[in-house]
């Protein structure tokens, strides 16, 4: 039975997943991501794939691999990416001579996208925008259940527009690590919530800290969600204003935040230009596999 390999190149941690003909998960393992070394990187895919042949007892045919950019149309090298160590590498070509068999590399909120599109949280939906919400901000659009990639292949990156109807205390943003100042990604990734909850006053806390403090009644941690949620309703209106998809699925670690699905869509409605706004605020159906899974779809 023909085997396919998935992996989802993260900023903090890599997966790989098996998957048969059927869709069938085989296997799964994760390990943490070498930030900062291409070299380690490599070897960290290519070990997951060896390992993956060694627990199967069988070579799979086909590797699909999502990675947090692309690899531009006119170079063939990464760009975009904000694990910024893979920046200007062919990575493609230098991991198809580690693995031994046939690549396909796409952008992860693309693969992301096309499962929940597929059969996750958007399954039946017309036009899906789903969103990485994690160490970076990305997104991919699925048009009848197709990946739009884009002339350029930036297709769905919206982290790097400017914060829509920024407010004054919002001028000019954060630094971004692409050179320009008040990206979406900047304010709406973890290190960004993270960052601007330490910029407000408050300690040095991971997101889930951050979330887990509010829950628990701290009025700065509180502040610091309420600003989050107003921002991503910001952002995602500019979006419904130019693709007015059906469904927005999220996923990354900040998909987690439960409470983001009743607040970010009342707070969307002003910005949104319409009477009214039914496009679904959804949360990934598939979880942090989400990615992995459609970077196993890469082959048919």
């Amino acid at each position: 039975m023909s085997l396919r390999l998935g992996i989802d190149l993260g900023g903090t941690k890599i997966e790989i997943v098996a998957l048969d003909s059927g869709g069938r998960e085989r296997l799964r393992a994760r390990v943490d991501t070498p930030h900062g070394d291409y070299d380690a990187t490599l070897a960290a895919i290519a070990g997951l794939v060896d390992r993956a042949d060694a627990e199967l007892g069988e070579r799979a045919a086909t590797v699909g691999i999502g990675i947090p950019g692309i690899e531009s149309p006119a170079t063939g090298l990464v760009k975009n990416a904000n694990s910024t160590w893979l920046i200007g590498r062919r990575l493609g070509a230098d991991l198809e001579r580690l693995v031994r068999r046939p690549l396909r590399l796409a952008n992860d909120a693309n693969c992301f996208a096309m499962s929940e599109a597929a059969d996750g949280a958007a399954a039946g939906a017309r036009v899906v925008f789903g969103v990485i919400l994690g160490t970076g901000v990305g997104g991919g659009v699925v048009v009848d259940g197709r990946p739009i990639i884009g002339a350029n292949a930036i297709a769905g990156e919206w982290g790097h527009n400017n914060l829509p109807w920024p407010e004054d205390d919002e001028r000019p943003g954060p630094a971004c690590y692409c050179g320009r100042h008040g990206c979406i990604e900047s304010f709406l990734s973890g290190p960004g919530l993270a960052a601007g909850f330490r910029r407000d006053g408050g300690d040095a806390l991971r997101p889930e800290e951050i979330v887990d403090a509010a829950g628990r009644g701290h009025a700065g941690a509180a502040a610091a969600l309420a600003r989050y949620e107003h921002r991503l309703g910001r952002a995602l209106a500019s979006v419904i204003n130019v693709l007015d998809p059906d469904v927005i699925v999220l996923g990354g670690g900040l998909s987690n935040i439960d409470r983001l699905y009743g607040n970010v869509p009342a707070l969307w409605t002003p910005w949104v230009f319409s009477d009214r706004v039914v496009t679904k605020l959804v949360k990934n159906r598939h979880g942090d596999s989400s990615g992995v899974r459609g970077a196993a779809a890469l082959w048919p």
